[in-house]
């Protein structure tokens, strides 16, 4: 069975929808806080002519999914699907961002959960490729389980923390 890179997936608190290039004003209003990228290694992506690169990017990328909020509908972030290696069993989830009403681990953490659920339907290991500046990310994803397990290039050539979780690790936990 192939990977499926953009389901729809529903929880408690949030739904991850296929991205679609009309979603672009929502995601951009959630996205245009600047503290949202502090950390990150794209500091600017707030900027709307830097954020539609990344939004082009998302579309193009064929595994990018809206989050929204199970209450009211209201677009609060997006993740992605990226790197599926069927002969090694693995996949890659990045490129996240949570509108910062959003942050404090509920909803991010029941977010990496639903896709983790699903791509081990898949795969045997989920990586996540994280900046080395990027605290905020690398805490939440040690808090659902990640273990750094060396550094690797991400998809931009910058170095990056390698972190992964297990489907054995995560089936257990």
């Amino acid at each position: 069975m192939p990977f499926d890179f953009q389901p729809t997936l529903r929880g408690e608190h949030l739904e991850l929808w296929p991205l679609r290039p009309e979603d672009y004003l929502d995601l951009f209003a959630a996205a245009s806080d600047p503290l949202i990228w502090a950390q990150h290694p794209s500091r600017d992506r707030y900027k709307k002519e830097v954020f539609r690169d990344f939004f082009r990017d998302a579309i193009a990328s064929g595994g990018a999914l809206i989050a929204r909020d199970a209450r009211d509908g209201r677009t609060i972030g997006s993740s992605r699907f990226h790197g599926y290696n069927e002969e090694r069993s693995e996949i890659e989830i990045g490129w996240t961002f949570l509108a910062r009403s959003y942050w404090g681990g509920l909803y991010n953490g029941e977010m990496k959960r639903l896709m983790l659920r699903h791509a081990f339907q898949f795969v045997d290991r989920v990586l996540f490729l994280i900046g080395p500046e990027n605290f905020r990310s690398q805490r939440a994803v040690e808090k659902i389980g990640g273990v750094r397990a060396g550094s690797r290039s991400d998809a931009g050539g910058r170095e990056s923390y390698l972190y992964e979780i297990t489907a054995s690790n995560f089936l257990s936990s």
